[in-house]
């Protein structure tokens, strides 16, 4: 890495479990529209680019699941809904006189056309595609996504862990020591769990442990457990997420809110019609702006890491343009003058410094509230309760037990920090809540299997964990 130092783009990869649970306007939906918007547009934008990408093993499982049933139902998905509501939706608009909207919706009708002929040239394999990207460093997670410091008991934590890392290295063939922290929740002494389990670098949020632009944040941290704590540098991510002034809201992208009837999105966020090559001139403009602060703000640290940490959803669903905005960022850092990085090639030059670590989450504010408050206590009780049930249920039981290996996948999916998230921010009605009392009751179906020898149910729970090593909760 230059003596300049360097900019890490870390692109957290992530889709709560929903593959077979619920269609419109909540459910599998979501994980159709990612796919078609973000997973199989920024393929090509990821080749030979060095980016670390962060896949949660859930949501590998859900897209290793499109190679059966649930690709037929993606690719009806397309074909069946997309294509006539954007059809349908330019008709109308058409005929109220609005052709410079309508024309919008029959181009953005491609997007979905497009999708479906790179998910078939692909041969229905998303994961593996991730897999032979080139350049690309590949972290993984916990399984489902458990937010860690709120997790019951060591055998839960081990377990969530394990199974993320395991899932990992039958995937993509090894495992590199990169781990994402789900919501980079972090509580001292975490890093000794993680160094159990080969874990070599984490991010975290230590913004406000060190100040929002300290040159501090552009040094990792070396802990006593082995592992490097890699801190994310929210004045730069800050530049694309913040909802009142990022990038996504200038007045030429695509507008998220505004909605014809079949919830397409004609129009820009300045309230005129989309132009789609103009947001796109715009989008290499922001990416100019971007490498340039960057540029700017390793002189506060010369020889320093940039570390800008972003979900991939945001790129080509929330914010439309962003996948055009990321390729224009590989293209013009070297142009700037600003090495593009993957983490652990940084962490091989950039030495760590020793410094305490905070408590802390990328949450708004910062700490474990929105995923454990009065708001979301029936969330939280269930979590727990179901953990301690399942780890105490688990002792001197063999790690191959059917009814067990369902509680455990149920507790799993319980666990989940989607719930908790959608609850909080009021994103998506009572899905939340019902998704977390199914998974609770059917952990206490599969409990009481093994307590009453009652009909022991189906160890799998669709393609959640499909080889779930459950030696985590059975070990003395």
């Amino acid at each position: 890495m230059s003596a300049r130092g360097g900019l890490a783009l870390v692109l957290h990869t992530h889709m709560p479990y929903v593959e077979g649970f619920g269609t419109w306007p909540f459910g599998e939906e979501w994980l159709f529209e990612a796919a078609a918007t973000v997973y199989l547009p920024i393929l090509e934008v990821l080749d030979g680019a060095p980016v670390t990408v962060g896949l949660t093993p859930v949501l590998c499982d859900q897209l290793e699941a499109l190679r059966g049933d649930a690709g037929d139902r993606f690719v009806s998905f397309l074909r069946d809904v997309r294509a006539p509501i954007h059809a349908e939706d330019a008709r109308g608009l058409e005929r109220g006189g609005e052709a410079e909207l309508a024309a919008e919706l029959r181009r953005a009708a491609g997007d979905y056309e497009r999708a479906e002929q790179t998910f078939e040239a692909l041969g229905r394999d998303v994961v593996g595609a991730f897999g032979r990207l080139q350049g690309v460093q590949l972290w993984t997670s916990s399984a489902t996504h458990a937010v860690l410091p709120l997790l019951a008991t060591d055998p839960g934590l081990r377990l969530q862990v394990a199974a993320g890392v395991a899932s990992h290295e039958r995937r993509f063939g090894a495992f590199g020591g990169g781990f994402w922290l789900p919501e980079c929740a972090y509580a001292p002494g975490l890093e000794r769990d993680l160094s159990e389990h080969r874990v070599s670098a984490f991010c975290v949020d230590q913004t406000d442990a060190l100040g929002l632009e300290a040159p501090e944040q552009l040094e990792p941290i070396a802990t006593a457990a082995g592992p490097v704590a890699v801190p994310i540098d929210w004045a730069t991510v800050r530049l694309v997420w913040d909802e009142r002034s990022g990038y996504p809201t200038h007045a030429a992208y695509r507008d998220y809110h505004g909605r014809t009837m079949h919830d397409l999105r004609p129009w820009n966020n300045g309230g005129g019609p989309y132009r789609h090559d103009d947001a796109v001139g715009q989008a290499r403009e922001h990416a100019r702006d971007f490498v340039a602060r960057v540029g700017r703000r390793l002189e506060a640290r010369p020889g320093g890491l940039v570390t800008c940490a972003l979900d991939t959803e945001l790129l080509g669903h929330w914010w439309y343009e962003g996948i055009h905005w990321l390729r224009a960022v590989i293209e013009e850092a070297p142009a700037q003058g600003v090495e593009l990085v993957t983490l652990p090639g940084a962490l091989e030059r950039v030495p760590a410094v020793e410094r305490p670590l905070e408590a802390s989450s990328w949450g708004t504010p910062k700490d474990l509230s929105t995923w454990d408050s009065p708001r979301v206590a029936e969330l939280c009780v269930a979590a727990r309760r179901a953990e301690l049930r399942t780890v105490a249920a688990a002792a001197g039981l063999r790690a191959d037990d059917p009814a067990l290996a369902r509680a455990a996948r149920e507790l799993m999916a319980l666990q989940a920090s989607d719930w908790s998230f959608q609850v909080t921010r009021e994103l998506a009605a009572d899905y939340p809540l019902e998704r977390a009392r199914g998974h609770a009751a059917a952990n206490d179906a599969a409990l009481a299997a093994l307590a009453h020898s009652a009909t022991v149910p189906e160890p799998s729970l669709r393609n959640l964990a499909p080889e779930l090593d459950l030696a985590p909760l059975v070990a003395p």
